[in-house]
């Protein structure tokens, strides 16, 4: 089985954080705890996948987080254009995480059924749930199911070979993380099984969230997915652009090759 190149593609950052946004239980809740957002390249020979799509400009303006650069945008040093991106993993549809679906116009998304069930279900008269969600992304992914370029999975699922997905839950109804075969092992990409490294390392769970046991289990289920604790990668640490090199712009930091520290040092 041939392995796959993954790249991580930060495009904006939130400074102004404390780790009471950050964990449920902590005990030094008022310090600065700074987030990073980023969406993921798997590359194969020819082969590119994208997992997220992060948002744009134009969302940071309403919700007061601007991007420090368009997503799509912040591909080109890769040699992506959105036009040529034709797979998509959404590992769900918070606002931050398929926010730029419309900028990828000839994408197939992978998508948990559970997932779509959520975000048109009645738990969004909820504002509390609602509210990591916007309405316009919502709509553009019913717009590819109906054009016949959603493919739903139902729990475990295969993209590609060397590539699966696995349903989470916790953060939000159908979230899942993503298995990837590369040079140095399993990679798990959690996204936001877990924001941060403490939140699996720890067990400490993330303020917004749906169910509380499947968040927690969550933690347990992408340590195993992974080959070690150092190849599960979280979707908004800043630390991993301290543990894996930078690829190129700064912007850009390759996983694949595994990190140049362990975790926990």
């Amino acid at each position: 089985m041939t392995p796959w190149e993954i790249f991580a593609v930060k495009y904006a950052d939130r400074n102004s954080r404390t780790r009471a946004d950050s964990f449920i239980f902590d005990d030094n809740h008022d310090q600065p705890h700074p987030m990073d957002y980023f969406i993921w390249v798997l590359r194969r020979g020819d082969e590119i996948l994208l997992v997220d799509t992060g948002y744009d400009a134009e969302e940071g303006e309403r919700r007061g987080r601007p991007v420090r650069m368009n997503p799509a945008e912040a591909l080109a040093p890769l040699g992506i254009s959105p036009d040529d991106v034709t797979t998509i993993i959404v590992t769900h549809l918070h606002y931050d995480h398929a926010g730029g679906l419309k900028h990828f116009p000839n994408a197939t998304i992978h998508l948990q059924a559970a997932e779509m069930a959520f975000v048109t279900g009645p738990c969004m008269c909820h504002a509390a749930l609602k509210a990591p969600f916007t309405a316009d992304h919502v709509c553009e992914a019913v717009k590819r199911l109906y054009s016949g370029r959603v493919i739903f999975h139902e729990g475990d699922g295969e993209v590609r070979e060397g590539v699966t997905v696995h349903r989470i839950g916790g953060h939000s109804r159908g979230l899942q993380a993503v298995r990837v075969l590369t040079d140095c092992g399993w990679m798990c990409l959690a996204s936001d099984a877990a924001h941060f490294y403490e939140n699996f390392l720890e067990e400490k769970p993330f303020p917004i969230v749906v169910d509380l046991e499947d968040m927690l289990t969550g933690f347990q289920t992408i340590r195993k997915l992974a080959s070690s604790a150092d190849l599960v990668i979280p979707g908004h640490d800043p630390l991993v652009r301290q543990l894996f090199p930078v690829h190129g712009p700064d912007h850009i930091i390759r996983l694949d090759q595994g990190p140049l520290k362990g975790v926990r040092t």
